[in-house]
């Protein structure tokens, strides 16, 4: 089976602990158990999120002022490398005779998406009411409501195209374990004269992670993240685990624009597109996510909604 990984960026970095290297690569060193039990039988395609990073990476590159701070896709590409050297590093400890490749992915957006007028994309780590508000005025920097803390956001557009799609392509025929479309990809677009610059923005790792399953033609996509599936009700004593559940119905509900919207949208357009199957949960249940007995597991043939 070829399996997109979504892996996202807070399941590398848990919600409020320091932001150092020794923290992520243990992290790391914690998601690879899962992440090698997938490949050890699968073609396993891995994207990953960012946002802790890169947000880290513009704070670093805003403190020192002799020049102007790198933008986002320059600082997103950075930080592409040092996940991909990660996730290398310690998965590859425990597939030894397995191959690795991490591609800087570049992906189109359309200059004019409307989300370049809305930023909802959680980046850098999590603040209070009175450090977002010195940041923001400080930096200019945009804050919103993150659960009990704040963070920056910046634009998201939605992917258009991923440049590097062919490549990534012969990587999977060559028996190869693909660390791509980082950070959701780096954001790129044409200018009038036709060459490609980079955007400002962040694109959502779960919606660039949708349309590299799709064309490369995977049989399922897996969302791994820190919770341990999609809830209805999230937060009230309403809330129940979504386990099983149709695209279609999936679409009647609201999910937040900056946390698990995303990943529902992403989720119920693979399925919608290729028939295949898409799994929503915390990385530690990846395996059991595939056999169907953790997560939550949107598909077209599903018979019923089921909650617990």
């Amino acid at each position: 089976m070829r399996i997109v990984v979504a892996l996202g960026g807070n399941a590398l970095l848990e919600r409020g602990q320091a932001m150092t290297a020794e923290n992520q690569m243990q992290n790391i060193r914690t998601a690879a158990k899962s992440l090698a039990k997938l490949a050890e039988n699968h073609e396993v395609v891995i994207a990953h999120g960012n946002g802790p990073q890169v947000g880290l990476l513009s704070l670093q590159a805003s403190a020192y002022t002799d020049v102007e701070a790198y933008p986002l896709d320059v600082l997103g590409a950075e930080s592409i490398g040092q996940i991909g050297y990660m996730l290398e590093q310690q998965v590859g400890n425990l597939l030894t005779e397995k191959k690795f490749a991490t591609l800087l992915t570049q992906i189109e957006v359309d200059p004019k998406d409307p989300a370049f007028q809305n930023p909802t994309k959680f980046i850098g780590p999590v603040y209070n009411k009175e450090q977002a508000d010195k940041l923001a005025a400080e930096k200019g920097h945009e804050f919103k409501a993150d659960g009990e803390y704040f963070r920056r956001v910046v634009a998201s557009p939605l992917p258009k195209r991923i440049f590097e799609v062919e490549v990534i392509k012969d990587l999977i025929a060559n028996d190869t374990v693909v660390i791509c479309a980082g950070g959701g990809g780096i954001p790129t677009a044409f200018g009038e004269d036709g060459s490609l610059h980079g955007v400002e923005a962040v694109i959502d790792k779960d919606r660039a992670a949708s349309l590299l399953a799709q064309e490369i033609n995977a049989d399922a996509l897996m969302i791994l993240t820190d919770v341990d599936s999609v809830y209805l009700n999230w937060g009230t004593d309403e809330q129940k685990a979504v386990r099983t559940v149709t695209p279609a119905t999936f679409a009647a509900y609201d999910f937040p624009d900056g946390s698990m919207g995303p990943k529902v949208e992403a989720a119920c357009e693979f399925a919608n597109a290729t028939g295949g199957m898409s799994c929503v949960g915390n990385l530690e249940d990846a395996v059991a996510m595939l056999e169907g007995t953790a997560g939550t597991t949107v598909t077209k043939s599903c018979e019923e909604t089921v909650l617990v």
